[in-house]
């Protein structure tokens, strides 16, 4: 029977599903993940990888500005997306695309947002998402208090709040931990440890033999999993946010997995990345993982796999038709969410715009 994961003051990283695409016969396939769900999780994460690819061309093209790709990062996002109720709320940094978009962020906001336009930040009622957040770390803060907010509306929620390695060794991280901690909010914070802190690496960025660990410094439990593994993903994830729910407290899980691009489209990872630590974890590639255990249940063959890029392809192209017909933003939204009441000199400055548009 699959074995829940119990969050106490211990870490180890967690895999159910191996690189090779091997089940762990103690742990198993979490029983909620039939083989329906897992296919979805697999569309999800292909949908993941093409959107990228395509977001990168868009890139190149000059058809976006800066674009941060999470390719190499599906499972982590995918499993923890599934995890999610319709109530929780996201709260991502930059890189977290994936788990937005499982959680009802259209992808068109998405390429809006890096494209320039700050209507991509704006999303329908009931989509429980904050925007995406550049600066790094202030998330994690933004998050916490959301989590609180929800407790003191005795709502049945949390928030399952992103940052990376990196963003670990920012105060506002180390600050949200310890409110959560301190005021038990009902808050999940996942480390994506993607092992660059832009072209810093891990050893270099923090001297902790894991990230998981510093949970401890706050009197919250700390899980560390393979983070290219979904279902592991999704296990520790899910028994995280309803351990959030039931009031029992935040969790912080570190997922192990890799950043196969640059850090963002304004990279160059190849002057400081060792090319043969890319060749090393080609392997354990998130989205081969999952196929290969697909086919070897007989769920995915290669006429379902044809079949499913066809339809993910055209999920894409939708995404982007959606976006390119947006109409032009107007230049007096500047102005006109930065106060409750705009003061007198901005108004002035609203009025020479106008005169000249």
């Amino acid at each position: 029977m699959p074995r829940k994961v119990v969050f106490k003051e211990q870490i180890h990283n967690i895999q159910i599903l191996s690189p090779k695409g091997k089940v762990d016969s103690k742990l198993g396939v979490p029983k909620d993940l039939n083989h329906d769900k897992l296919l979805d999780m697999y569309r999800w994460m292909l949908f993941f990888r093409r959107f990228d690819r395509k977001a990168l061309a868009l890139q190149r093209t000059g058809r976006l500005g800066t674009y941060p790709s999470l390719i190499g990062q599906e499972a982590t996002q995918c499993g923890a997306g599934f995890a999610l109720k319709k109530d929780d709320w996201v709260v991502p940094s930059f890189r977290e695309q994936g788990v937005m978009m499982v959680h009802g962020v259209p992808g068109s906001k998405i390429l809006a947002y890096w494209g320039g336009d700050e209507r991509g930040s704006e999303f329908e009622e009931g989509i429980n998402s904050l925007p995406i957040c550049v600066p790094v770390g202030s998330q994690t803060l933004h998050g916490v208090g959301l989590a609180m907010a929800m407790a003191y509306q005795k709502k049945d929620a949390a928030a399952l709040i992103f940052i990376g390695d990196g963003g670990t060794s920012e105060g506002d991280f180390h600050e949200a931990c310890n409110f959560a901690g301190v005021y038990n909010a009902p808050a999940v914070i996942i480390i994506q440890n993607n092992h660059w802190a832009i072209s810093v690496p891990r050893h270099h960025q923090n001297k902790a033999s894991t990230l998981a660990q510093k949970a401890f410094g706050y009197g919250i439990p700390g899980v560390q999993v393979d983070g290219n593994d979904v279902m592991a993903m999704y296990q520790v994830t899910r028994d995280a946010l309803d351990r959030a729910r039931r009031g029992e407290g935040p969790t912080l899980i570190e997922a192990i997995t890799y950043r196969m691009e640059d850090h963002t489209t304004a990279d160059d990872a190849s002057k400081y990345r060792p090319p043969e630590e890319l060749e090393e974890w080609k392997p354990k590639d998130p989205l081969l993982r999952l196929e290969t255990y697909l086919r070897s249940q007989k769920v995915l063959d290669d006429a379902l796999q044809a079949k499913l890029e066809e339809e993910v392809d055209a999920w894409v192209a939708k995404e982007v038709a959606d976006r390119d017909a947006m109409s032009k933003p107007d230049p007096l939204e500047t102005f006109r969410h930065l106060y409750e009441e705009i003061p007198l000199h901005l108004l002035e400055q609203m009025a020479e715009m106008q005169e000249n548009l």
